[in-house]
């Protein structure tokens, strides 16, 4: 007999591993869409200019706190906690790795490989050559790296980018400091799969909702399509599947990371738009949609709510949050505040099939309720 629907789905409250949230009108814009859903979120440090050490990433917290004092959220949102990061740079020194980890509100250090994304020409030129004390005090003081996982040289293919990184820099940072914690963000490819699957010692990866979602040819359905174009960029149909496989599979080495990155209309829709995907507004929705694609509803909960926890060795949340099987429509625009351009969030007027309805209190014992 087939099993009934779910139609309601309770989970503890989870967390965004990899979240842009950007500065100024556009933070005080975006914030409210994260803070809503999640309890806690790995902020990326790649501001003008980038948050590279630890008096600034505290600065920076301050803003995004007094950006929610602002939003008038309800209380459960409000409490909303983010969790800072540096942005390694060829001069990053040991002494400021320390000062991070005594902070307590540093939880990682972010490696983008110098031109690579989004305001990264600040970025590392060469890790193991210009990085060694900082990667030794992070091993030390069990400080996570977190990698974009692409190498910039221009005679590398785009869509294989990731793949070489692993041969060029994952292989031998993992044999220099094999007890490093490293987070392998967005992952894209089959390679980046099995190799977080197969590595040894601590190594993890974030994967995204548009990630699970769609393949490359969703930039070009109808015409060219910007707000489907994200670094790294998607993938054929194969690497899709071998994401949606990871995520869904209850592998504790997966977890979410939305990479949710906004920026305004015009950034996008012009002769050299931007890279980055805006979806925070309906993170959980797009997951959802995801893990009930291939029936794994019921693994959605390790993978959003529990599996980051345990990597990063922070305490799971005691909230829960309820998404229920209801069609929901994705705005066409969202306002960026403040008189600034709207930011046009991914599949935008589209119909999703889950919504977020509401939080509840502590958690009880079965993350699923079939009730309708």
């Amino acid at each position: 007999m087939t099993p009934a629907p779910v139609n309601r789905l309770e989970l503890i409250r989870p967390d965004d591993w990899h979240l842009h949230l950007r500065d100024g009108d556009m933070l005080q814009a975006v914030v409210s869409d994260s803070a809503r859903q999640f309890a806690r979120a790995i902020i990326m440090p790649n501001l003008k200019p980038a948050v590279t050490t630890t008096q600034a990433a505290i600065a920076y917290r301050g803003r995004i706190l007094e950006a929610l004092a602002r939003s008038g959220l309800a209380p459960e949102a409000a409490a909303f906690e983010p969790l800072m990061t540096l942005y390694l740079t060829d001069q990053t020194a040991p002494a400021e790795i320390q000062r991070a980890r005594d902070s307590g509100l540093v939880h990682g250090v972010k490696l983008y490989p110098a031109g690579a994304t989004t305001h990264s020409d600040q970025g590392v030129t060469d890790l193991l050559g210009h990085c060694r004390p900082a990667l030794e005090a992070m091993q030390a003081l069990g400080m996570p790296l977190l990698v974009h996982g692409e190498v910039t040289d221009p005679a590398v293919d785009l869509f294989d980018r990731e793949a070489v990184f692993i041969d060029r820099v994952m292989r031998p940072l993992r044999h220099a400091f094999p007890a490093l914690k490293v987070v392998f963000e967005h992952l894209t490819t089959a390679e980046g799969v099995a190799y977080v699957q197969e590595a040894d010692g601590p190594v993890a990866g974030t994967i995204t909702a548009h990630h699970l979602l769609y393949n490359r040819n969703a930039l070009f359905q109808g015409g060219l399509r910007p707000h489907w174009y994200c670094l790294p960029v998607l993938k054929r149909e194969r690497h899709r599947q071998a994401l949606l496989q990871a995520a869904t599979s209850g592998n504790a080495r997966f977890f979410l990371g939305t990479d949710s990155a906004p920026h305004t209309r015009p950034a996008k829709e012009q002769d050299c738009g931007c890279a980055g995907c805006y979806t925070a507004r309906h993170a959980l929705a797009l997951y959802a949609t995801a893990f009930d694609s291939v029936g794994q509803l019921a693994r959605l909960e390790g993978f959003a709510s529990l599996h980051g926890p345990a990597f990063y060795g922070l305490p799971v949340n005691t909230s829960r949050l309820v998404i229920e099987r209801a069609a929901d429509r994705v705005p066409e625009c969202l306002d960026a505040g403040a008189g600034a351009q709207a930011i046009v969030p991914l599949a935008a007027g589209e119909w999703l099939p889950w919504r977020v309805l509401d939080t509840v209190g502590d958690p009880g014992s079965s993350p699923l309720d079939d009730a309708p």
